[in-house]
């Protein structure tokens, strides 16, 4: 039986009443710590899964924060039912409802192309406001001019997300941080960079080299450990690798970051729960070591 049909016209109601009443933007709550972070999932993750999947998934392996993507299954019985922007009120109140069930918090969304036009980038912050979202995560460089009042407006930040370098592309500069920095730094402070550390590597740029480049503006975080820079290297559980990630960490708790870290590991596909478990406890553990 569909999600959607196991509930009255009259609960329904009330639940988009509810939910889309009382979620808000604006700080993470300190509830959804871990490891002193605002710690979870990309949905990506879980992207041969649906989001109710990803959800249950995110609080297995110990993560209190998720960050969806469009087009991921809504659930195993609503997968004509895509998560985005462009979901019904009564979607919406659905995965809401499935989130507070498992005390998941949804922080962020993308990577999502942004129009550069005010209505159809409107309609992105809309789906941002009814699910409380802390930031939005998009690559749409040349829609910073449209998007900019509406950060104002509805107080979410937006974060640019970078790719690897693409040797043959010289038109794609979002791999740099240095370049990204430039873009923001006389923009308002709610948009800056959604730090993907994975690509970073693979482009040759140390991670906490990067988070220092951009500084005060670094919105979120995909988190990805390396065995080495450069391309060709597969996600693996933190500690193990090259990446520093007790260095990225505490650059991070440095520069007073108070964004989300985005898991996204991409490899054991479909059975990354206990390796996405292990990098929640590296977390918790790197934050319970005495610091110097």
């Amino acid at each position: 039986m569909h999600a959607f049909s196991r509930i009255s016209k009259f609960i329904l109601v009330g639940l988009i009443s509810g939910f889309l009443g009382s979620v808000s933007a604006g700080p993470i709550p300190g509830e959804y710590q871990v490891g002193g972070f605002a710690l979870g999932c990309q949905a990506y993750t879980f992207n041969r899964f649906t989001a109710f999947e990803a959800i249950e998934k995110t609080e297995a392996a110990g993560g209190k924060v998720i960050e969806f993507y469009p087009g991921q299954p809504l659930s195993p019985t609503d997968r004509n039912v895509k998560v985005g922007h462009d979901m019904s009120d009564a979607a919406i109140a659905v995965l809401q409802e499935k989130l507070t069930k498992h005390g998941i918090k949804a922080v962020n969304y993308g990577v999502v192309g942004i129009p550069n036009n005010e209505a159809g980038a409107r309609q992105i912050f809309e789906f941002a406001k009814k699910l409380g979202l802390y930031a939005v995560t998009t690559e749409s460089t040349d829609a910073i001019d449209t998007f900019e009042p509406l950060v104002k407006e509805y107080d979410i930040r937006v974060a640019f997300h970078n790719h690897g370098r693409q040797p043959n592309n010289p038109n794609y500069k979002i791999w740099d941080p240095t370049w990204v920095r430039d873009l923001v730094k006389n923009r308002d402070p709610r948009i800056g960079a959604c730090a993907d550390i994975g690509h970073w590597q693979t482009s040759g740029i140390t991670a906490v080299q990067g988070l220092k480049i951009l500084e005060g503006r670094v919105i979120s975080m995909h988190a990805k450990e390396r065995a080495k820079l450069g391309p060709g290297e597969h996600d693996q559980v933190f500690g193990t690798g090259a990446t520093d990630m007790a260095g990225v960490l505490a650059e991070l708790r440095r520069q007073n970051f108070a964004g989300n870290i985005s898991i996204e590991y991409e490899f054991n596909w479909d059975h990354s729960v206990p390796d996405v478990a292990q990098c929640i406890g590296f977390v918790r553990g790197w934050n319970a070591a005495p610091k110097q």
